[in-house]
Formats: C-alpha cells, sequence, structure tokens
C-alpha cells in the first residue's frame, strides 16, 4: 500500500512537472512592444500600465485575464529594462563627471557633464 502511494505521488509530481514544462514554453511565445528608446520606454510604460491597473483592480481574476497580464507583462519588462539600462548608463556618465573633477580633467567634466544632463534630463520631463 505504501509503495502504491509512493508511486501514486511519483507519478503526480511527473504529470505536474510535465504540465509546468508545457506551461513554460506555451508562455514564452510573447516578445510584448520593444523599447528601443528610453523615451518608447516610458511611453510604453504609459500605455500599458492602465491596462494592467484596470485588470488587477477587479476583485476577482478570470483565466482570460491571466493571460493579458501575461501578455501585458512582456511589454512592461521590456520597458522597465530599457529605463534600468538608461539609468546605469547616466549613472556611470555622472561618475566619469566627478572623476574627471577630481583629477581636474576639465574637458572631461564638461563633455561628460553634457551628456549626463541630456540623459538625466528625460527622467524629469
Amino acid at each position: 500500500m505504501k509503495k502504491s502511494l509512493f508511486i501514486a505521488g511519483v507519478l503526480s509530481l511527473s504529470m505536474w512537472s510535465l504540465g509546468a514544462q508545457a506551461s513554460d514554453h506555451s508562455a514564452q511565445h510573447f516578445k510584448g512592444v520593444p523599447s528601443e528608446t528610453y523615451e518608447q520606454a516610458v511611453a510604453n510604460l504609459a500605455e500599458y500600465n492602465p491596462k494592467l491597473a484596470a485588470i488587477v483592480a477587479k476583485e476577482s481574476l478570470t483565466p482570460k485575464d491571466m493571460a493579458d497580464i501575461h501578455q501585458l507583462t512582456y511589454t512592461l519588462e521590456n520597458a522597465i529594462e530599457r529605463i534600468k539600462e538608461h539609468l546605469e548608463m547616466t549613472a556611470e556618465t555622472l561618475e566619469d563627471v566627478h572623476q574627471a573633477s577630481e583629477k581636474a580633467q576639465y574637458d572631461i567634466a564638461r563633455d561628460q557633464g553634457r551628456i549626463y544632463l541630456d540623459a538625466s534630463n528625460l527622467l524629469i520631463k
């Protein structure tokens, strides 16, 4: 009896694992809307966040809602990744300005400072 329960448990876990793998494969076919630039990423957030907000504001979600959320998150993840890259580049450029100021590298401080300001001004518009 214990052996039968053990085998049944193993089979159940195996079936669950196969189902999860099948779900993973079917879930990966969406690419989402790309965010090629920082501006496009912000525009995608502005467009797709309200769509996600409308769905998650519901008291209960349907399977269609879950599919819609799944699809929306690809676009939102693309946007967040582009924004993250922009922030990292902006921080690195600011560090270049900082280092140049410590070393009295006037041209680098000026040039990198201008690049930093252009990049950071996008964050506050």
